[in-house]
Order: C-alpha cells, then sequence, then structure tokens
C-alpha cells in the first residue's frame, strides 16, 4: 500500500483490515464488468499520470534558439488518468467482532462503496465520460445500432447479425455479448424449445462469454481478439484511511484510470427498441 493510503494511521487491527480487504475484492470482482470485455493494462501505480495515444500536435513556434525554418516542434499527445474515492464506514463494534474471529461482520456500507466505484468504471468503459475525456464503448462503434428485440427468444438472431458486422468489417473473434443485469436475468432463466439453454446457444454463437454488466443501458458485442479497447489503470482498487469518531471509522475506495479505444469497428452497439 502506499502512503498517502495513510493505513498505518487508521486505528484498525490487522484482523479487521484483512477482512475489509477481503470483503472488498469479493464483491468487486463479480461487479466490474467492463474489465472482462476490454485490455487491461497495470497497475502502474498512484504516480502514474497519463495514457500515452502515440500521437502529436504540431507547435505553432520553433523551438527557442533557432531561425532555421527546417526545426520543427510537436507536442505528446496523452491522456491524464483520472482518480476517484468512494467512502464509507466501519463500526467499531463490526471491527472488534472481526478481531475476535466473527466471520459474518455487518460491512454493509463498504457493499454499497464496492456497487458505487464498480459502478463508476463501469459506465466511464460503457458510456464515456466527459470530463475525464473518456469516450465510451457505445460512443465509439462505427458501426450502427442493432435493436435489441424484446423477445428474448430472438437474441440468437440479433446477436448473429451483430457478428456479421463485425466480421464485415474484418474483426475476427472470439466475441463477448455484455448485457445489463435486466437482460442477463431473462437470458439465464430462458430456455428454448427442445430443453435447450438459451444461455449455451448465445455463447456457442459469440464462441465467448455472457457477462453481466451492471451500469450498462441495451448490451453491446465485442470482439475479444485483443488490442481493440484499453483500460489504463494507475492505482488499482485501494481502501485508504480518513478520519474517525467514537462510533465509526471512515475509510474510501480509492482508483486511477483511463479508458481509450483504438479499434473504434471491434464493438457493436445492441439498443433496446
Amino acid at each position: 500500500m502506499t502512503d498517502h493510503l495513510l493505513r498505518s494511521y487508521a486505528p484498525i487491527p490487522t484482523a479487521g483490515w484483512q477482512q475489509i480487504d477481503d470483503e472488498a475484492k469479493s464483491r468487486l470482482t463479480s461487479r466490474l464488468a467492463a474489465r472482462r470485455i476490454v485490455d487491461w493494462a497495470g497497475p502502474r501505480g498512484w504516480k502514474h499520470s497519463a495514457t500515452n495515444l502515440g500521437r502529436t500536435n504540431p507547435l505553432e513556434t520553433t523551438p527557442p534558439g533557432t531561425k532555421s525554418e527546417t526545426a520543427i516542434a510537436r507536442q505528446r499527445r496523452v491522456l491524464p488518468l483520472s482518480e476517484f474515492r468512494v467512502s464509507f464506514t466501519v463500526d467499531w463494534s463490526a471491527l472488534q467482532d472481526a478481531e475476535r474471529g466473527a466471520t459474518d461482520v455487518d460491512y454493509s456500507d463498504l457493499d454499497r462503496a464496492t456497487y458505487d466505484a464498480a459502478l463508476i468504471e463501469n459506465r466511464a468503459i460503457f458510456h464515456g465520460w466527459p470530463d475525464a475525456g473518456i469516450t465510451g464503448l457505445t460512443e465509439c462503434s462505427a458501426h450502427s445500432s442493432v435493436t435489441l428485440a424484446q423477445d428474448v427468444s430472438a437474441y440468437p438472431h440479433v446477436v448473429a447479425k451483430a457478428i456479421d458486422v463485425l466480421r464485415q468489417a474484418g474483426v475476427e473473434g472470439p466475441y463477448s455479448l455484455a448485457i445489463g443485469p435486466e437482460g442477463y436475468t431473462r437470458i439465464a432463466e430462458t430456455t428454448e424449445s427442445g430443453g435447450y439453454p438459451l444461455q449455451q446457444h448465445l455463447s456457442s454463437i459469440l464462441g465467448g462469454d455472457i457477462v453481466w454488466a451492471p451500469g450498462l443501458d441495451g448490451a453491446l458485442v465485442v470482439s475479444k481478439r485483443g488490442g481493440d479497447f484499453v483500460l489504463d489503470v494507475g492505482q488499482d482498487f485501494s481502501i485508504g484511511y480518513s478520519r474517525h469518531d467514537a462510533e465509526s471509522v471512515t475509510l474510501y475506495l480509492e482508483e486511477s484510470f483511463s479508458f481509450h479505444v483504438n479499434e473504434r469497428d471491434a464493438v457493436v452497439v445492441l439498443a433496446a427498441a
């Protein structure tokens, strides 16, 4: 842990920290859906500040100290990482229970914080974060959207159509379907004629997985060939100490990241009818 998290100043015993870290990790893992369909770069550490875009902008003036017209200057383009914190509290009584060996400690506010934090990252990757300079997958696609039918039995046709669009653009698979929780539940609950689960049918068409994606409006079909979308993480999710009083300790979840699209052809948006 880096010093800026101030964990050493928190009046939390070792057993309490271990439980808090473990609980946060288990809750985040299932909710960080966007990480399952994009490439991961990192973690590069708290001091990592920008993603190299591999491009430059021309400078209007010549370099200082020269009048030669043969000298030109260009400035590298980067995408700054953005950081965020989500606060939560843990009661002293819960920490004391953890120290006694309790395994059913009440970490309900931590659960809320992990959900909020995961949603921030998911929404940024799926739908963009303009203030952070992030363009999301639903905004960047070079293809027209495909209508996501109301009838879940039509999903195989819709997904196959989206895959055909990607293949026509020269984008190979395997492919993944990311879909919001409501749509995912409908898929999981549906059995086609003959007793064949719809989920298995879709997986066979995709050659990849179906991702439960909180924070995603509608659905996406994306290539998993690699190199098309990059989540650049400075500091991965970490817990830091803020303050405490007689009743509880205030902590926070923190992350720094950027997201960059390298290939706009590699995603098709499935928009609700």
